[in-house]
C-alpha cells in the first residue's frame, strides 16, 4: 500500500515525498483511512511504529477541508495531550512538517518555556495546540485559551500521562470540550486502565492493534550484561570506546545518578550531556540538539527521555539502571529500532537488580540472553528480592543491608512460597 492509496489530499503526499517516506507504516495503513472517516480510535502499537503520523496526517487534513482563512483570531480546532515536553517538541515539529502547504497554524504549550509568550502566542489564535496537561491548566486558570471550539481530541502516550498522574487534569481538561468531538487514543501499551480511559472519552472507538501488546521490535537485539554495580560505569566506557559507539542513549533511575554519570563519563574522554527533569527547558533542548547532531556521543537521561525521542537510526540504547517499572523497558529500547533500522540494546544488571530483570522478562514471556565471559561477571545474578534494612550493628552502631536470595536462577519465578515485598519498602526494626 502506498500513502496514495490512504485517500490523503495532495498537500499532504507531497509533505511525505518530502521527507522521503514511500510506505506508510502498519499503524499508519490502519488508522489514517478510519479517522479521515470521522471515528474515534483507540491505537494500541510499539513505540517506533510512525503513531505521530498515522493521527497528525488525517487530522491536518480534516481541519483543512473545513478551514476558513478569514476567521480572525483563529479558533482551537485541535487539542493534543503529550506527557512530556520532549514529545511535545517531536509532535509539533511534525505538525509543522506534514502541514507546511496547508493554512493551519500550531502552537506548543509546556512547561519550562515562558508562559508570558505561549500567553501572547495563544491569545493571537491557532488552529492546534499540542500541550503537556500542566500547563495548559495553567493558560486556563489565567483564561489564556478557549477549548470550546475543539474538533479533535489526542491524548498521545496515554498509558505514560496516567504513570505521571495527569488523569485529574486531563480529565478536568477533557470536561471543557465539546461532547461532540472526534476523540483518538494513542498508547504503547493498552492496559486496563487505559480501556477505562477510552470508554469515558471515546464514542464507540474502533480499535487499531498492531503489534502483541508487551513485545519489543523484532529489530532490536537485547542483551544482560551481568556485573556488580561498582564496574557499570568502567563496562559501559569499555564498550563505548572498544566498539567506537558515536551515539549511545542510557538510561539511568535517577537525576543525581544521571549528573554523576555524566562527569565520570566525561572524565573518561567521552563527549557526554545529560537530560532530566531538574534541567531548564533550553538545557534540555540543547543536550537533545548536541546528541542528534553527534557534537556528543553519549546521552544520559532519566525515563523522562523513555517517550518523545526520536533519533533518526539510534544505534545503541543502554540501560546503565533497570527501570522501576517493567513496561519502561520496553519504551527505553523503543528509542532504537525505529522506523525499520536495526538497534541495540544491552542492560547492565547488577545482583540487586536481578529481580527487576525477572519481572521484565515476566512481562516479555521470554529471557534475555545474557553475555559471558567479559571480565565483569558478578559471583552470582540469581533472583534476589529488593533490599531490606538491617538491624544496627550493636558493636559499630552502623547500618548494613542485606537481600534474600530467591530459590530460582538468573529469569526464573520467584517460589509460590516467598512474597515479594515493594522495591523501597521500609522495615520496622525491632528495638
Amino acid at each position: 500500500m502506498s500513502f496514495e492509496q490512504l485517500g490523503l489530499t495532495v498537500e499532504l503526499l507531497k509533505a511525505v515525498a518530502e521527507q522521503g517516506y514511500i510506505t506508510p507504516t502498519p499503524v499508519q495503513q490502519k488508522a489514517i483511512p478510519l479517522i479521515l472517516e470521522g471515528r474515534d480510535v483507540l491505537a494500541g502499537a510499539q513505540t517506533g511504529t510512525g503513531k505521530t503520523a498515522s493521527f497528525t496526517l488525517p487530522l491536518l487534513q480534516r481541519l483543512a477541508e473545513n478551514s476558513d482563512p478569514h476567521q480572525k483570531p483563529r479558533r482551537v480546532r485541535a487539542l493534543i495531550l503529550v506527557p512530556t515536553r520532549e514529545l511535545a517538541a517531536q509532535v509539533y515539529e511534525s505538525i509543522l512538517t506534514y502541514g507546511k502547504h496547508l493554512p493551519l497554524h500550531a502552537e506548543a504549550v509546556v512547561g519550562g518555556s515562558s508562559i508570558g509568550v505561549q500567553t501572547r502566542q495563544l491569545r493571537r489564535g491557532c488552529d492546534i495546540v499540542v500541550a503537556t496537561p500542566g500547563r495548559l491548566i495553567d493558560h486556563l486558570q489565567q483564561r489564556n485559551i478557549n477549548l470550546s471550539t475543539v474538533e479533535i481530541l489526542v491524548l498521545d502516550e496515554a498509558d505514560r500521562m496516567l504513570d505521571m498522574g495527569f488523569m485529574p487534569d486531563v480529565q478536568r481538561i477533557m470536561s471543557l470540550i465539546p461532547k461532540q468531538r472526534q476523540s483518538l487514543l494513542f498508547s504503547a501499551t493498552v492496559p486496563d486502565t487505559i480501556k477505562a480511559l477510552a470508554a469515558s472519552a471515546l464514542n464507540n472507538p474502533v480499535a487499531v492493534e498492531v503489534a502483541r501488546q508487551n513485545a519489543t521490535a523484532d529489530n532490536v537485539s537485547e542483551l544482560v550484561y551481568g556485573i556488580n554495580r561498582e564496574y557499570k560505569r568502567e563496562l559501559l566506557s569499555y564498550l563505548i570506546g572498544s566498539n567506537n559507539w558515536r551515539q549511545v542513549l542510557v538510561f539511568v533511575r535517577t537525576k543525581h545518578g544521571a549528573d554523576r554519570l555524566e562527569k565520570q563519563l566525561i572524565e573518561d574522554g567521552i563527549r557526554t550531556a545529560a537530560l532530566h527533569g531538574d534541567k531548564t527547558q533550553g538545557a534540555r533542548n540543547k543536550a537533545l540538539e548536541y546528541f542528534k547532531s553527534g557534537k556528543v556521543t553519549v546521552l544520559v537521561a532519566t525515563d523522562i527521555a523513555a517517550r518523545g525521542l526520536d533519533i533518526d537510526e539510534l544505534p545503541h540504547v543502554v540501560n546503565f539502571d533497570l527501570p522501576q517499572v517493567p513496561e519502561d523497558y520496553i519504551h527505553r529500547i523503543g528509542r532504537t529500532g525505529r522506523a525499520g533500522s536495526s538497534g541495540q540494546a544491552l542492560s547492565l544488571v547488577c545482583p540487586e537488580e536481578s529481580w527487576l530483570l525477572a519481572e521484565i522478562e515476566k512481562l516479555l514471556k521470554r529471557q534475555i540472553p545474557c553475555v559471558a565471559d567479559t571480565g565483569y561477571e558478578p559471583v552470582s545474578l540469581k533472583v534476589m528480592d529488593a533490599p531490606k534494612k538491617r538491624a544496627p550493628d550493636k558493636a559499630t552502631g552502623k547500618k548494613d543491608y542485606r537481600h534474600t536470595k530467591k530459590n530460582t536462577t538468573h529469569g526464573g519465578k520467584p517460589a509460590q512460597s516467598e512474597k515479594r515485598k515493594p522495591h523501597g519498602e521500609k522495615r520496622k526494626v525491632k528495638k
